[in-house]
């Protein structure tokens, strides 16, 4: 199944483009418009020339203000930085502290050993539904993506899967694609995810480290997608719930992104 692809970056951590996945029907996304990635703290537009021909006007930062303070981004030519910050009401909540954790292995056994690495990061993707301050970035974040003077807009959180991960379920639900769609592109991840934080595991293996908490930690799992969807389905009764009373997103933002995000193939 088609999922996101890929653009070419050496410094800029899973930077995906959202076009061309398939929604069915002959109905695509729109190429070049919304795009996926990890921090832009190591952007180097001299290496990068590729993503610097993308023209990004907009980059929505979701991490929290310790993420930012410690990994400000660099910004290419000409984009404007937008704040939507998913955990601030939770900043100490496990998909902010992943490198902390990878260099602390006896933190991370005591924290999260015995199975309870899922389990928390499982919750930490239902406030991410739940939320008020979530539902308040997440909000920012379609509003400003709904926005043609905006775009192209580039949106990530650290590594690109947790927090961006629920926004690209979000805006490929919104523009009709499945749950095996949305899954399929959340599952892709993994494997660019394992690779961007290689050195950190190794050092934590290597130091002792427990390798179930490495792997919870540094990929995403279908469990965790579930989570959130459960949270949106049992609180909103599915997508347009969420959307009106959770997110508060105005009808027309909604229906601006539907028309703008698909294409005939």
């Amino acid at each position: 199944m088609q999922t996101a692809r890929a653009v070419p970056a050496s410094t800029v951590v899973n930077l995906r483009d959202l076009g061309g996945i398939a929604l069915g029907r002959d109905r695509r996304l729109r190429q070049g418009i919304l795009l996926r990635s990890g921090q832009l703290s190591e952007f180097d537009a001299e290496h990068d020339v590729a993503v610097s021909a993308l023209g990004i006007r907009t980059v929505v930062d979701l991490r929290t203000a310790d993420e930012r303070q410690w990994a400000p981004d660099r910004l290419p030519r000409g984009a404007r930085l937008f704040v939507a910050d998913v955990l601030g009401d939770n900043p100490g909540v496990l998909q902010g502290r992943l490198k902390a954790l990878l260099r602390d292995p006896d933190g991370a056994a005591a924290a999260l050993g015995g199975g309870r690495a899922e389990e928390l990061f499982a919750q930490t993707y239902r406030r991410m539904v739940l939320t008020p301050g979530a539902s308040a970035a997440y909000r920012a974040l379609l509003e400003t993506a709904a926005d043609p003077a905006a775009r192209p807009l580039l949106f990530h959180c650290a590594t690109g899967k947790d927090r961006t991960g629920w926004a690209t379920t979000l805006l490929l639900m919104m523009a009709g694609a499945s749950r095996e769609v949305v899954r399929a592109e959340f599952l892709a991840v993994n494997r660019v995810a394992r690779r961007a934080l290689g050195p950190e595991v190794r050092r934590y293996l290597e130091a002792g480290g427990d390798p179930d908490i490495a792997t919870a930690i540094v990929e995403v799992r279908p469990r965790y997608l579930d989570a959130a969807l459960d949270a949106m389905d049992e609180r909103w009764g599915g997508l347009d719930g969420y959307l009106r009373d959770g997110l508060r997103l105005p009808g027309s933002v909604v229906e601006r992104l539907r028309a703008d995000l698909v294409v005939t193939a």
